[in-house]
């Protein structure tokens, strides 16, 4: 696995699992993340071990947020049956896709910040696997999603679940409380097609696991959910696709949250008010 990121001053970075190199001592064209994202899609991005410098242990990066800015983000809700059994709701017979601004994002590490009590009560964080597109598409098939897809990031999403009961039309704004999606510091960008049914997302609250459940157990795996969207709307560089979560869990000032997913990362946050 390759990934790439970037410092918390703004400089692109390309690892492996021994550490980091400037992302220009291998690919001196490239000047952003943003700019490797459609190489990274089609294979043809170079290896850290090819720096002339010795890679810094990821332990001693201080991390920012993996794309300088992100383009349209997507989440999917009620993506594995368990969890939309556990809301009362029904199985979707398509994608339950919802879009959120790019406003919620905040760096990895966090804080997530809840919003004042007379406007939410019960806030939710729920970990998710996320796939970041690498080249500008449309009319997608299932089977060349891989082609068009830069990697993958763990993420923490977060919903204000008070506000979404009062009435499911609430949903974007229930949504879109600011630091409500927080990305791994990673993208990890896989040497060739990863088995994504044999991962697993864990959310965790304060060390303890909340809910888990196996990629294999979507309702709509992230190529179905890439290739149908595709249908709606050109995607491009930098778009997200937060794929669902196995389950939520309550979060309240002091708590720490952690968003693991197989193979892939984990972004972790504390939670203030």
């Amino acid at each position: 696995m390759k990934y790439l990121a970037r410092t918390a001053t703004g400089e692109p970075l390309l690892g492996d699992e021994e550490g980091y190199v400037p992302l220009g001592a291998v690919e001196p064209d490239l000047e952003t993340v943003g700019d490797a994202l459609p190489r990274a899609a089609a294979g043809d991005l170079g290896d850290a071990a090819d720096a002339p410098a010795d890679p810094v242990p990821a332990a001693d990066v201080s991390f920012g947020a993996p794309l300088e800015s992100f383009g349209k983000l997507w989440g999917i809700g009620l993506n594995y049956e368990e969890h939309a059994g556990d809301l009362d709701e029904q199985r979707p017979d398509e994608p339950a896709s919802f879009m959120k601004p790019r406003s919620v994002l905040t760096g990895p590490g966090g804080p997530i910040r809840l919003p004042p009590e007379s406007q939410s009560e019960r806030v939710t964080a729920e970990a998710e696997l996320a796939v970041v597109m690498g080249r500008t598409c449309r009319n997608v098939d299932e089977g060349d999603v891989d082609d068009v897809i830069a990697g993958f990031l763990p993420v923490i999403d977060m919903t204000a679940e008070d506000v979404l009961q009062r009435n499911p039309r609430f949903l974007t704004r229930a949504k879109s409380y600011d630091t409500f999606l927080i990305p791994g510091a990673a993208l990890a960008v896989p040497e060739e097609p990863v088995a994504l049914d044999e991962l697993s997302v864990r959310t965790e609250v304060n060390g303890d696991v909340r809910a888990e459940n196996e990629i294999r157990n979507m309702l709509f795996p992230p190529a179905e959910i890439v290739s149908f969207h595709s249908d709606v709307m050109t995607l491009e560089p930098g778009d997200l696709f937060s794929t669902g979560t196995p389950g939520a869990a309550p979060i309240h000032p002091g708590d720490k949250v952690r968003a693991v997913v197989e193979s892939i990362g984990s972004v972790s946050a504390p939670v203030t008010r």
